[in-house]
């Protein structure tokens, strides 16, 4: 087993160039000492969902989100019939998991990395303002090299690890994740 385990929060890649992104940054996290852990990908259970998700959370000392483009509208209405009714055109979504398991991690005290794949419909934990800073970046390797991602990833790992020696959650046995 590696270091720490991290949390990350990743719909179904749907395309080759979505699981190249997500294998980067799996093995970005892995370089930097870090074990990334996936309900769905290197993780699974028995139980409903949310339970192993919570399960699987209250074992990692950070989490990730990764907003990757699942559903698009080329024409849609928002608020319809509403006084501020608005036509949307070209509209990309993330899983709404990422929204709930930012939520969730949130919640925990758990640092927050969010990667949003440019374009994606800026609304929710998705939208820059909050606790944490919101990365846009077109799903390729290369944005895992800027200057900007590498501070970033920086800053969040030293909270990460600083959740990991403080927090009691932190002391607790980690769980053994099999690739």
């Amino acid at each position: 087993m590696g270091g720490p385990n991290i949390f990350v929060s990743v719909g179904e890649p749907t395309t080759d160039e979505q699981e190249q992104f997500v294998r980067a940054i799996e093995a970005r996290l892995k370089s930097e000492g870090m074990e990334p852990c996936t309900v769905g990908r290197n993780f699974f259970d028995a139980d409903s969902p949310l339970k192993t998700v919570v399960n699987l959370m209250d074992g990692c000392s950070g989490a990730v989100i990764i907003a990757l483009e699942r559903t698009f509208f080329p024409a849609g209405i928002s608020r319809r019939g509403g006084t501020r009714e608005a036509s949307l055109s070209n509209v990309k979504f993330a899983t709404p998991w990422n929204q709930i398991e930012a939520g969730m991690a949130y919640s925990r005290g758990l640092p927050l990395l969010v990667i949003v794949e440019n374009g994606i419909k800026s609304e929710g934990l998705l939208e820059p303002g909050y606790d944490w800073y919101v990365q846009s970046v077109k799903p390729e390797l290369s944005a895992l090299t800027t200057v900007q991602f590498n501070g970033v990833l920086a800053g969040w790992k030293k909270k990460s690890k600083r959740f990991n020696q403080d927090s009691s959650r932190g002391q607790k046995s980690r769980l053994q994740i099999k690739p």
